[in-house]
């Protein structure tokens, strides 16, 4: 059966991320993983004992324990709280097997301990301490992406039925992943499909095209392609608003970028800007 990992934070988008979570797990018969993460300091009181002094000060720090602990038990109850609220949201759209977890730890070591059975990493664009003035892109999110194998998606902060998904393609190694991503998971069956090439038309740019077409084609897919001139992170967003997609799927490292542990600049920049979910690939 297939698994999903989902994390909620108490956000703005952690009702999307539910809602986009039971519209997955319906579509491909998941069950699915919730977790709400603690920080170290904010899940467990701290030890305290090493610096203990001698009278008034050996009350101060012992009160000073006492209040961590109390901060730790507010945090861990309302972390249960984010999570029986997520857990109804999702279950409300459908889903059945859906199993908290609330963990006291780092998000990354949690995500990539726990993905290797897992088909699909969900998680909200920006997170609970999020700068929306600044467009700033959650830093758990950038570090999932760097870290985990199993494609991530990334959902915006208003949830809608997906009907329309556009693939961009470069011809890179992660773009052609996400191609045969899309024509193989089940998640994609009867969506209409647009696989898009930024850049200038050429014979190469075609013949890329039309392999990926044909890949989607023998997954079931009746796909058009076209090439649109531009840089990227604009051309690409003005074509999800002026043709109304509702999801994008893309490599996370550009084709001509040397890889590293970083995300390819255009693809952290469409997540920023971009109103639709994003499905990144590795």
């Amino acid at each position: 059966m297939s698994k999903i990992i989902a994390l909620v934070d108490g956000s703005d988008y952690s009702e999307s991320v539910c809602h986009h979570v039971g519209w997955i797990a319906g579509r491909i018969g998941a069950s699915v993983d919730l977790f709400h993460l603690l920080g170290r300091r904010e899940g467990t009181n701290g030890d305290l004992s090493g610096n203990l002094r001698l009278g008034a000060r050996t009350k101060i720090m012992s009160d000073l324990a006492e209040l961590d602990a109390q901060r730790a038990k507010l945090a861990q109850a309302q972390g249960r709280a984010i999570l029986d609220d997520a857990k109804a949201l999702i279950e409300a759209d459908g889903v059945s097997g859906v199993t908290p977890h609330l963990r006291i730890g780092d998000i990354v070591e949690t995500v990539t301990s726990q993905e290797e059975d897992a088909d699909l990493i969900v998680i909200g664009k920006r997170g609970e301490a999020a700068d929306f003035a600044r467009m700033h892109l959650g830093s758990n999110l950038e570090r999932i992406v760097r870290a985990a194998k199993t494609p991530v998606f990334v959902a915006n902060r208003a949830f809608k039925p997906i009907e329309k998904v556009l693939i961009a393609f470069d011809g890179g190694v992660s773009a052609m992943k996400a191609v045969d991503y899309v024509a193989r998971n089940p998640l994609f069956a009867g969506l209409a499909c647009t696989v898009v090439t930024v850049g200038k038309p050429s014979e190469a740019v075609q013949r890329g095209l039309e392999d990926a077409k044909a890949t989607l084609a023998a997954g079931g897919h009746a796909a058009d392609v076209k090439v649109v001139e531009g840089q990227p992170e604009t051309a690409l967003g003005d074509l999800v608003d002026d043709e109304g997609f509702d999801l994008l799927v893309m490599g996370a490292y550009g084709h001509s970028r040397i890889r590293s542990l970083i995300i390819g600049s255009t693809t952290e920049q469409m997540i920023r800007t971009c109103k639709v979910p994003v499905v990144l690939m590795k």
